[in-house]
């Protein structure tokens, strides 16, 4: 007699295929399906119309006006002149390159050689974490107090140097975004290299752009860890503290105006090299490749469009009353305070959740194991240290007046910029969390602006 052989239920059949589907092997660097910034058009566009962009600053604003007046008479002369095979030669500035290159070279080797504590990051996808040291505060001061030991039978006078030269520094910066975009996207291509899981679409342009590989590394030396904060906000430095030193060459003291830029991008700075660490759980490490949507940003945009409100009080020095001058203080410490309390708030949570304030806040538990803030900073707006940031960048700008808005350039494109990364985010996380990022949109309903938006 034979034996009927039962057919599985419809439960035994899905424990079996979920069975099947965990023990296939997870490609670790799968093809990137999602384009952003535009795809492979927004990819030209960066990295063609960003430098230009750069350019433009540094050669159509002068003394005669932001834009220049040349610029305002006949801006399209003014452009045509740009594209002739003379001004391309002209931006060539040998001693520029050289100075430029140098000063990059310096941090690479602080960097290497002074003394830090050695900071774990997160486990990437293939189970590896990475040690990074945390010496960028020193990089900083060591830079700083040489440069200084060097002044000090001179004086102020070399730098005038980078105010004079300013436009042959910005584009050997861009050169050097180039330069090591070039080379850290030839390296992707090397066997076992972890890629970045939104630059692997096989679009030459658009992955050079995102960045391919996730953390590029020469050895031990992480490149993208370095260019996260030290040719980016160390060169800002030391191009504005050059600027300071020029309007004072030219008037014999600093306006009230330039001590506020001065301070507050000062403090921002050193606050970020002092708390180095917690950028070692930004979506620029984690996350996101390095390409040159990064370099680029890092050695080019910040040192040279984040200076603008200290060149153009260079050229237009104006000094404000004491009660504007309360004003923006108040602004800028505004936007510290919910920038810097939230950011520590949600570290603090991730680093010690057992401490007595992280026990405090209220968190929603979700299924990947991951906790979700609800209360505190958290529980205003899903982006709190955004509106922080923005308030912060808005200070900024308020010493140069509304004379004209070139000097509110940072504020008006950072904050599109936070929009677009506030975006990018919801959707990562909804694709992480499902329907646990539903309930806890529901739970903290606003994205930045707590009550508006």
């Amino acid at each position: 007699m034979a034996v009927q052989k039962r057919k599985p239920n419809k439960q035994q059949q899905k424990a079996a295929e979920a069975s099947v589907e965990a023990n296939k092997p997870v490609e670790l660097n799968p093809k990137t399906t999602r384009y952003e910034f535009g795809g492979p058009v927004g990819a030209v566009g960066m990295v063609v119309i960003l430098p230009i962009l750069v350019l433009f600053f540094a050669t159509c604003c002068d003394e005669t006006g932001y834009p220049s007046q040349a610029f305002r008479d006949d801006w399209k002369a003014t452009i045509l002149s740009k594209l002739t095979k003379d001004f391309l030669i002209s931006l060539y500035d040998p001693s520029a390159f050289v100075i430029y290159f140098a000063f990059v070279g310096i941090l690479a080797l602080f960097y290497i050689v002074l003394p830090g504590d050695h900071i774990p990051g997160t486990v990437l996808r293939d189970g590896t974490k990475f040690k990074y040291r945390m010496n960028g505060f020193a990089s900083f001061h060591t830079l700083l107090f040489g440069a200084l030991f060097f002044l000090k039978d001179t004086g102020p006078k070399p730098l005038e140097y980078v105010y004079n030269h300013y436009v042959g520094l910005a584009f050997a910066s861009i050169i050097c975004s180039y330069i090591v975009s070039i080379y850290v996207y030839l390296a992707s291509f090397k066997p076992g290299k972890l890629l970045a899981l939104g630059g692997n679409t096989g679009n030459p342009i658009y992955d050079f752009m995102i960045g391919r590989e996730l953390n590029p590394r020469i050895d031990s030396f992480d490149i993208k860890f370095f260019t996260e904060l030290r040719p980016g906000l160390i060169g800002w430095m030391v191009i504005n503290y050059c600027l300071a030193a020029k309007q004072y060459i030219d008037l014999g003291y600093l306006t009230n105006t330039m001590v506020l830029v001065q301070f507050f991008q000062t403090w921002y700075v050193v606050d970020s090299l002092w708390n180095e660490e917690a950028v070692l759980t930004t979506m620029d490490i984690t996350t996101d490749g390095f390409g040159f949507m990064l370099a680029f940003g890092l050695y080019t945009w910040v040192p040279f469009t984040y200076t603008l409100q200290a060149r153009y009080l260079v050229d237009f020095p104006r000094s404000i009353s004491w009660m504007e001058f309360g004003a923006i203080i108040a602004c800028n410490c505004i936007g510290y305070y919910i920038f810097r309390s939230a950011n520590s708030q949600k570290n603090e949570f991730r680093a010690y959740p057992n401490s007595p304030a992280s026990k405090k806040l209220k968190y929603l538990q979700t299924k990947v194991g991951s906790r979700l803030i609800t209360s505190g900073w958290w529980g205003m707006s899903r982006h709190i240290n955004y509106l922080g940031d923005w308030l912060m960048a808005l200070s900024w700008s308020l010493p140069c007046g509304f004379a004209t808005p070139i000097p509110y350039f940072y504020p008006i494109y950072f904050g599109i910029l936070l929009l677009h990364r506030e975006r990018r985010d919801d959707h990562k996380c909804r694709t992480k969390y499902g329907e646990d990022w539903e309930k806890y949109c529901k739970i903290v309903k606003y994205r930045i602006i707590p009550g508006i938006y």
